[in-house]
């Protein structure tokens, strides 16, 4: 796989994926991005958590989609940096032979894409570098290694915020139509239903600082990303309530990061 051209990975301002990394506890990430990603801890302590909590339910809905609802293909769009339980290593613990696409369009990413193509001999992984603003390549090379025809589980996963709505529902809406019936799709996202103005200084924050700005979107806003699926129980929740595993010692936190996962009929 080819580096991202010299001088794209500039280590002195702070960059999402980094420091998204660095609320997980990992260790891709520079000054810069702890800095910010301090300064924004410091306005909404939670998002740290919010951070755990995202990748805590992309374990528990590969994990379903897989176990329960026999899916063995995943197209996973906005990936971020590798981190512990991708979704490959979710999916193939439960099915070794399931196939796993990742998607995204960052040259950081890219140069740690290699840690997302291990795969068990049964199964496949592979990386496409594309924009989410470019359904079309993306489905055209995600059609190499999955089979279209047969469901696939779509997971956008704290991606959609990064889009305005003149162009968001119109990429979601094209990416399902292509997908068959009985393909699933699994979508988190941002919004200031529970911390209010904590969530929306916390942005105003991220904006200033980064080249990546986020759109907070009320439950309402995102439940049209759903339309015409059939949500699958408990609906779109925050994050941590949708189905939590029985092992989470106490009430689980309602934060402002919200989720669903929809079966496409």
């Amino acid at each position: 796989m080819s580096h991202p051209p010299h001088g794209t990975l500039n280590t002195s301002e702070p960059h999402s994926a980094r420091i998204y990394n660095y609320w997980l506890g990992g260790k891709d990430n520079y000054p810069a991005d702890r800095a910010m990603g301090d300064q924004i801890l410091s306005v909404l302590p939670m998002i740290g958590e919010m951070a755990v909590q995202n990748r805590a339910f992309l374990k528990r809905t590969v994990r379903f989609l897989a176990g329960e609802r026999g899916i063995r293909q995943f197209l996973d769009i906005g990936t971020g940096l590798p981190t512990a339980d991708n979704t490959h290593e979710v999916a193939q613990a439960t099915a070794p032979d399931s196939r796993i696409v990742y998607v995204d369009h960052d040259p950081l990413v890219l140069a740690h894409a290699r840690a997302l193509l291990t795969s068990t001999p049964e199964g496949r992984t592979a990386y496409v570098d594309a924009d989410l603003r470019d359904p079309d390549t993306i489905l055209r090379k995600a059609g190499e290694t999955l089979d279209l025809t047969r469901p696939v589980g779509l997971t956008l996963l704290g991606v959609l915020f990064h889009l305005p709505d003149d162009e968001v529902y119109t990429i979601v809406r094209n990416l399902v139509d292509a997908l068959p019936s009985g393909s699933y799709v699994v979508i988190t996202h941002s919004t200031n239903a529970a911390t209010g103005e904590a969530m929306e200084e916390a942005v105003r924050q991220w904006n200033a600082a980064s080249s990546a700005p986020i759109t907070l979107r009320t439950p309402e806003q995102i439940e049209r990303f759903f339309e015409g699926l059939e949500l699958v129980d408990p609906g779109l929740v925050s994050i941590p309530l949708w189905r939590p595993d029985p092992v989470e010692v106490g009430e689980p936190q309602v934060m402002d990061e919200f989720g669903a996962v929809a079966r496409k009929p």
